[in-house]
């Protein structure tokens, strides 16, 4: 069993009494952050060519839903991912005219080596400060633009206070490290920690990725979660903000999820430290985050219409719809700040503009239910 020190125990609490999340609502027992991923994780594995237009006009509307975390692109070579070759001009469109939100957003991009970190601090030293616009559709939404803000929330801030964040990523088997980032763990964790080294020296917050903690598609569904936990505490010792465990392929199940979480916490790594982020496959995503919510995680990864995919994992379809999550949380009982409706609408609207079928269940039904 890993055996946290005393020393990372109290760097952590004082980590995390810097941290500022761009939501004015904290997390607590009856809440939980959404993090979208629908714009980077969603469409990385398309087949079809997806324009720079309609990329942007993704963000744009999901601006408008209540996130307050988005994935928005990935500085990757597009040889290998084609469909994250316009992140740049996403970002840059971003910076210089924020989309329209009822409260600041943190945009993250993944950066997978130097050169992608590079790459995104030069685009963002280009735009210290957002330009002003005078389109409307970039301006912040008001309490009277939407009436499901709650009359408690603080006024809606300058979308200039929109953040940029990074994310990074590692695997939790060699076998799959090796396929998916022609290196072994420890050389991802070594590369993880040059551009953390970066990312921090401009201010920048940090999340890192865990693929495939609950089963890989080279070695199977019984991966570790030692090595797991081992890994989550290596990357928050190096700054990540926060560590999303993900099961890349959807093979996890309710006991694994539950081993996994439990081992994390004989760790010592604490549950705001983590996210989960769970690909529907088997049709167990909903299940696993159940029990994530049960064990007290209050932050999950999900993508509007189940985009998604792992590009070097065959057969792993989509992330949870984001669609599904909320009504699962809503049922519950748990705040999101995000509506339900219009992500519904969103789910509908890029499935049509893909040419593919709407994976959430609970997106459909929203519709055809307020079309009845």
């Amino acid at each position: 069993m890993i055996q946290r020190l005393p020393l990372r125990l109290n760097a952590n609490s004082a980590r995390h009494l810097r941290r500022q999340f761009c939501s004015s609502r904290r997390l607590s027992a009856d809440h939980v952050r959404i993090v979208e991923v629908g714009p980077r994780d969603g469409l990385q594995n398309e087949q079809r060519t997806i324009s720079l237009k309609t990329k942007i006009e993704l963000i744009k509307r999901l601006a408008k839903t209540g996130v307050t975390h988005m994935e928005a692109g990935s500085f990757v070579s597009a040889k290998w991912v084609p469909q994250m070759a316009s992140t740049p001009e996403v970002f840059q469109s971003i910076v210089s005219r924020p989309p329209r939100a009822p409260h600041p957003i943190a945009y993250n991009y993944l950066v997978p080596n130097l050169r992608g970190v590079e790459t995104l601090v030069s685009v963002l030293e280009s735009h210290e400060t957002p330009l002003p616009s005078n389109n409307a559709d970039q301006a912040p939404i008001t309490s009277a633009d939407d009436p499901n803000r709650m009359a408690s929330e603080n006024p809606v801030p300058n979308a200039s206070q929109n953040t940029t964040e990074i994310s990074l990523f590692a695997a939790a088997t060699e076998t799959f490290s090796n396929k998916n980032t022609n290196c072994s763990i420890q050389e991802s964790l070594d590369r993880c920690k040059r551009i953390l080294a970066i990312a921090k020296g401009k201010g920048m917050q940090a999340r890192g990725y865990i693929s495939v903690a609950l089963g890989c598609p080279y070695e199977g569904p019984d991966v570790d979660p030692h090595k797991v936990a081992e890994m989550t505490a290596t990357l928050l010792e190096m700054g990540c903000d926060e560590v999303s465990v993900a099961d890349t392929t959807g093979m996890g199940t309710a006991p694994r999820t539950q081993r996994l979480l439990k081992t994390l916490k004989e760790a010592g790594i604490q549950n705001e430290d983590i996210a989960l982020h769970f690909h529907d496959t088997y049709g167990q995503a909903l299940v696993n985050t159940v029990v994530g919510l049960e064990h007290g995680i209050r932050t999950f990864d999900s993508s509007v219409g189940g985009l998604g995919g792992c590009p070097f994992s065959k057969g792993a379809t989509g992330n949870v719809s984001t669609e599904d999550l909320l009504h699962l949380l809503h049922s519950l009982g748990v705040q999101t700040g995000v509506s339900l409706e219009k992500m519904a609408e969103i789910g509908a609207w890029i499935s049509g503009e893909l040419g593919r079928h709407n994976d959430s269940r609970a997106g459909k039904a929203t519709l055809a239910r307020r079309q009845a």
